[in-house]
């Protein structure tokens, strides 16, 4: 499976836990730390830790590597690092604040979904 295809399955999968205003960004032509981004909101606590643990499931059925969680949901921010995929799973509020798809915006949105 391609990291692009590993994104794709990422995003099905905050799809179907309902996430909220899921990015797809492609960064691989501009860092050297990964390939993509997945970015996506949830509107309480319990749905980015649902999110996060959606994400993990996933991953496990269709790929060996393991991701790495880092982050709280009652912070705001939570990370499932892939090396080749990082997926971040935001609060309104901390999405809004940090706001990766400007600092990012070189890279190409592949894929919005609202």
């Amino acid at each position: 499976m391609t990291p692009l295809e590993f994104a794709r399955e990422i995003v099905n999968a905050l799809e179907d836990k309902k996430g909220e205003d899921i990015v797809l960004m492609d960064l691989k032509d501009l860092v050297v730390f990964t390939d993509y981004f997945v970015i996506c909101t949830g509107t309480s606590d319990r749905m980015l830790d649902a999110l996060a643990d959606s994400v993990l499931d996933r991953s496990g059925k269709v790929r060996e590597h393991k991701g790495r969680k880092e982050g709280l949901a009652r912070d705001g921010w939570v990370v499932v690092d892939y090396g080749d995929v990082v997926v971040h799973l935001f609060s309104p509020d901390q999405r809004e604040y940090y706001d990766l798809e400007e600092l990012w915006s070189e890279g190409k949105v592949l894929l919005r979904v609202q």
